[in-house]
């Protein structure tokens, strides 16, 4: 069965044409069980700009949106799949006049978008990143998706999802709301730290970070900083999906990250245009993660993985009845 599965975050639209077989046929050899990738492309459109401080998704956001839905309809349509699947997430959770995007995206599409909730979207994500990680019996893994208006934590093992936790954290709302200078000042890092510990106290409490054995982070921010702790000189999805490196490591790669100006990152090969001015908040936010899942585990978690399949193979895998 041929799939179209599009995820719609606050800072990027992703779409991703797959073929899936049965549940009873054997993992392919590559792009998750059962999945055959015909086509994944990913568009910054920064549909949640604004979101934080007005409440409601901004004309120009979405008229970046649509056009990018259009190009995607067109690909679709050429790809000839059967199924569509269209799921929106932190921006447009938050936004008042949510109801002109999903008008906008069935005229295009034909479909009624899903505006999931928190506790969805980490579902979706843990099912994306677990179909291409070897299972590992009686072994907790944290999720981590850090997208661009929220994060989710997500924990589960081979029985599937045991605690889950979607926050209002992420690169783009923590640049709008902390980060404003370029390079970002000491007090302004302080204060943005201050607001992520905060979050993960709550994280903590409902997911319990002492009892992870490994960690798995998923999408865009986390990928780059894994890019830039692997030192690659342009962006190797097939290098970054499923590296494990060192903690100190990411530490180190997200704290250069955050350090850096707009114009420093924007030169390093790997860097997204559209991640430029918000990864800094990510790095801060991920770096933050890793230091509390260590202190958590008492040092026993020394490294993290990288997936570069997340909630939009989830998406996928939902289309096609997975």
């Amino acid at each position: 069965m041929r799939v179209a599965a599009i995820d719609c975050g606050t800072n990027s639209i992703r779409l991703l044409i797959a073929d899936v077989a049965g549940a009873d046929a054997p993992p392919a050899s590559a792009g998750g069980p059962r999945m055959g990738e015909v086509h994944r492309e990913m568009r910054v459109v920064r549909l949640g700009q604004g979101v934080d401080v007005t409440g409601e998704l901004a004309e120009e956001a979405l008229a970046r949106t649509f056009a990018a839905v259009d190009d995607y309809a067109a690909l679709i349509r050429a790809a000839g799949a059967q199924h569509i699947r269209f799921v929106a997430t932190s921006a447009t959770r938050d936004a008042r006049n949510r109801d002109v995007f999903t008008a906008g995206i069935q005229a295009r599409l034909g479909i009624v978008p899903e505006v999931v909730s928190g506790a969805q979207e980490a579902a979706l994500s843990f099912a994306g990143a677990a179909s291409v990680l070897p299972p590992v019996a009686g072994r907790n893994v944290l999720v981590v998706d850090l997208g661009g208006g929220s994060t989710e934590f997500v924990l589960g093992g081979t029985g599937g999802v045991s605690a889950a936790l979607s926050t209002d954290m992420g690169c783009v709302r923590f640049t709008e709301r902390y980060l404003p200078s370029d390079p970002p000042t000491a007090a302004e890092i302080n204060a943005a730290v201050a607001a992520i510990e905060d979050k993960l106290s709550d994280a903590d409490a409902a997911v319990p970070f002492h009892t992870v054995d490994a960690v798995v982070g998923v999408a865009g921010t986390i990928t780059t900083i894994t890019a830039h702790a692997l030192g690659l000189p342009s962006y190797q999805p097939s290098s970054i999906h499923a590296a494990v490196v060192p903690v100190e490591t990411l530490l180190q790669a997200a704290t250069e990250l955050v350090q850096m100006t707009r114009g420093q990152r924007a030169a390093l090969g790997f860097m997204h245009p559209g991640r430029v001015d918000v990864i800094g908040a990510g790095a801060l936010i991920w770096r933050t993660v890793l230091q509390r899942l260590v202190a958590a585990t008492d040092g026993r978690l020394k490294s993290a993985t990288t997936s570069e399949h997340d909630i939009l193979d989830g998406i996928a895998l939902g289309a096609a009845g997975l």
